[in-house]
């Protein structure tokens, strides 16, 4: 049926020898992938969750914060420091800068600066805080 292979002795052990060297290589090549690939599946899984708020610190004597951003922020710099929730919101109204492109000041329910403060809960829900800045969620008067 398949006969065309060669019809001396010495020549099929030669093609024997090869194929078996070729199935050795792919076989390493195979286990090494295998290996990669649970080496990456364990590095996802180990991996810590990122933070959920970050906050940007300067260079020099005390590394002074300059912005927040959310954790999943591409435009988080190599400096940083991760800080909870209360503490994102507690920078954002002593009028720390947010970042312009994850607006953390939205995400914490922050939403605009005002320039008159005003003690008073309104209707619809907001209040000014001393620092200028109007939170919203707050619930409204009757």
């Amino acid at each position: 049926m398949f006969d065309d292979l060669a019809p001396d002795l010495e020549r099929l052990r030669t093609l024997r020898v090869w194929h078996a060297l070729w199935l050795n290589r792919i076989d390493a090549k195979i286990a090494r992938l295998e290996r990669r690939k649970a080496e990456a599946e364990h590095g996802r899984k180990s991996r810590p969750r990122p933070p959920e708020w970050v906050v940007e610190v300067g260079i020099g004597t005390g590394r002074p914060s300059v912005q927040v951003h959310a954790g999943t922020c591409h435009m988080i710099g190599s400096r940083r420091r991760p800080v909870s929730r209360d503490e994102a919101r507690r920078l954002l109204t002593d009028g720390l800068r947010a970042c312009t492109h994850c607006q953390p000041d939205t995400q914490l329910h922050i939403i605009d600066l005002v320039g008159v403060f005003s003690s008073q809960r309104c209707r619809s829900g907001r209040v000014a805080t001393p620092e200028g800045l109007v939170i919203t969620g707050v619930p409204a008067l009757p």
